[in-house]
């Protein structure tokens, strides 16, 4: 099968540090492919690097058989590859209906010049509120974001992030500073996104990434060390001794 994101070669250097080092990663269409490792890994540095916001030394980032390793971050977004969270910003004196009808509208193409008139667009909304549903805000729909928790407003992002129908997601720890009923909620939006969109899951909580994953790599000292199944990975024996230790297999 060949890959939607196909990563060959990458580098990153910050002056003598070498950041990220030959990279590989193939992320296939319509999976859940986890990134883990330790703090310091190389993580963010190479989401940043696939999503262009920080330029590589080496190597190539092709994506739906295109080559998009000189694009821009707004280009490679127009094509499919979306960034949740970190591009995110949340309009927190609208309501959570109107920041999603915003995202919406941004997608659509609308001419409308003022937020006023969308109001009057019945389709818009009509998508605004069906992407609430897909993520269970559509109870929360006329609150305003000040009134959501910490959960909600990470799965209000999640919908601004499909509202352009991306191809493929990347969540940059989604489930951070989460309590557990918020968790279990995140985890099964993941899961519903799938029919979707593919989905590059960057996560701390390791139990969870075993549960949602189809596929997990593995990334230490920047390079990624194992990729694979997430049961062979977890009993990979370099991935246990530098990251997920003996009690992995408990």
């Amino acid at each position: 099968m060949s890959a939607l994101l196909d990563v060959r070669g990458l580098s990153k250097h910050f002056g003598g540090l070498l950041a990220n080092d030959d990279i590989n990663l193939q992320v296939r269409a319509g999976e859940v492919h986890a990134l883990i490792g330790p703090n310091g890994a190389g993580k963010t540095t190479l989401v940043s690097q696939l999503t262009g916001q920080l330029a590589s030394d080496s190597g190539t980032v092709h994506f739906n058989g295109q080559d998009i390793s000189n694009l821009s971050t707004h280009q490679r977004a127009r094509r499919g590859l979306v960034r949740s969270f970190q591009i995110t910003r949340l309009l927190k004196s609208f309501s959570v209906l109107d920041n999603v009808a915003l995202a919406v509208q941004a997608v659509s193409g609308s001419s409308l010049n003022a937020w006023r008139p969308a109001a009057r667009e019945t389709a818009l909304f009509a998508a605004a509120n069906t992407l609430l549903t897909n993520i269970g805000l559509q109870d929360k729909a006329g609150h305003g974001v000040d009134q959501l928790s910490h959960g909600e407003r990470r799965a209000l992002e999640v919908g601004m992030a499909l509202a352009s129908r991306p191809k493929l997601v990347l969540l940059d720890e989604p489930m951070a500073g989460m309590g557990p009923d918020e968790s279990v909620r995140m985890e099964q939006l993941i899961q519903d996104m799938r029919a979707r969109s593919t989905v590059v899951l960057i996560e701390h909580d390791v139990d969870a990434v075993f549960r949602l994953a189809d596929r997990v790599s593995v990334l230490v000292g920047g390079r990624i060390i194992a990729s694979g199944p997430p049961e062979e990975v977890r009993r990979d024996p370099e991935v246990m001794a530098a990251y997920l230790g003996e009690g992995a297999l408990e």
